[in-house]
């Protein structure tokens, strides 16, 4: 599923750039796009939805969009950190510090990841490119944490043969 969390998108004051430069990441991997939304910046729109995906639609890739920086309307870091079953904190330490090389504002980042029931769950930036280059960095752990959190034999062989999700 691909959440873009913005107030003045879910407004219609602003076209919704981040939703569509992941959703053309997803489509590219072959990965089918289950659900989206666009939600405002308000912890229990974010949670509500997120809940939907992950424990009534069983959705396995739950990625928002916006919301991650300071300003004080940001909140989707709580909103995602309170339904987390086990956060990931390394792979967002990982995409802050490769994203660190292409702008240092990237430091500003509290974006979360984490496993809900059997889902995956990313946080990421709201502008577009950010948002696609931050994807890119962990497509390839994406198959084998979705192999392990399912219950699927979770050998390193077995990452290749996994090439699907729904999302």
């Amino acid at each position: 599923g691909v959440l873009t969390v913005s107030d003045r998108s879910f407004q219609g004051e602003r076209e919704d750039r981040g939703g569509p430069a992941l959703k053309s990441v997803v489509s590219g991997m072959g990965w089918r796009i289950g659900v989206e939304a666009i939600v405002p910046d308000e912890i229990e729109r974010i949670q509500k939805t997120i809940l939907n995906w992950t424990d009534e639609k069983e959705i396995d890739l739950v990625l928002t969009t916006g919301g991650t920086g300071i300003s004080p309307r940001d909140v989707t870091p709580e909103a995602t950190r309170g339904l987390l079953e086990k956060e990931l904190p390394g792979l967002m330490e990982f995409v802050r510090f490769q994203s660190v090389r292409k702008t240092p504002l990237a430091v500003l980042s509290r974006a979360v990841a984490g496993v809900r029931k059997k889902s995956l769950i990313f946080n990421l930036p709201g502008n577009p490119e950010g948002a696609k280059e931050c994807l890119e960095l962990i497509l390839d752990v994406i198959p084998h944490a979705l192999a392990i959190i399912q219950g699927e034999d979770h050998t390193h062989e077995n990452d290749k043969e996994r090439s699907h999700a729904d999302a």
